[in-house]
């Protein structure tokens, strides 16, 4: 049973700024930021195709598959350059957070019963 202090920190790990493929990314990132009109194409692309995933997996949440995971990761690329995006997927992921540890404590209670 994973604890929710566990997975906190999980995920910290993970997404810790001196992973090599994070230091990457912010390199090619400051390279981009450093030219206004690439700036604002790659701005626009990220934003049609996070939007694009995202509506594509609200399609899918009616239909079996992994529609919600489709939209969390459409939220994430969006959330890679707009604000509103990003509280949006830190809440998802507190509250996602949360359910986990509900549920393996909900998964005990119900084995040791």
């Amino acid at each position: 049973m994973v604890s929710e202090d566990e997975f906190a920190r999980d995920i910290a790990a993970g997404e810790s700024p001196d992973r090599p493929i994070r230091r990457m990314l912010r390199r090619a990132r400051a390279w981009i930021d450093d030219r206004p009109r690439l700036r604002h194409a790659y701005r626009t692309g990220v934003g049609i195709l996070g939007g694009l995933i995202a509506v594509v997996g609200l399609v899918l949440v009616p239909l079996p598959g992994p529609g919600w995971l489709v939209v969390f990761l459409g939220l994430a690329i969006l959330g890679t350059e707009f604000a509103w995006a990003k509280r949006l997927a830190a809440f998802v992921k507190r509250q996602l957070s949360r359910f986990w540890a509900w549920w393996n404590s909900r998964k005990s209670a119900r084995a040791t019963s």
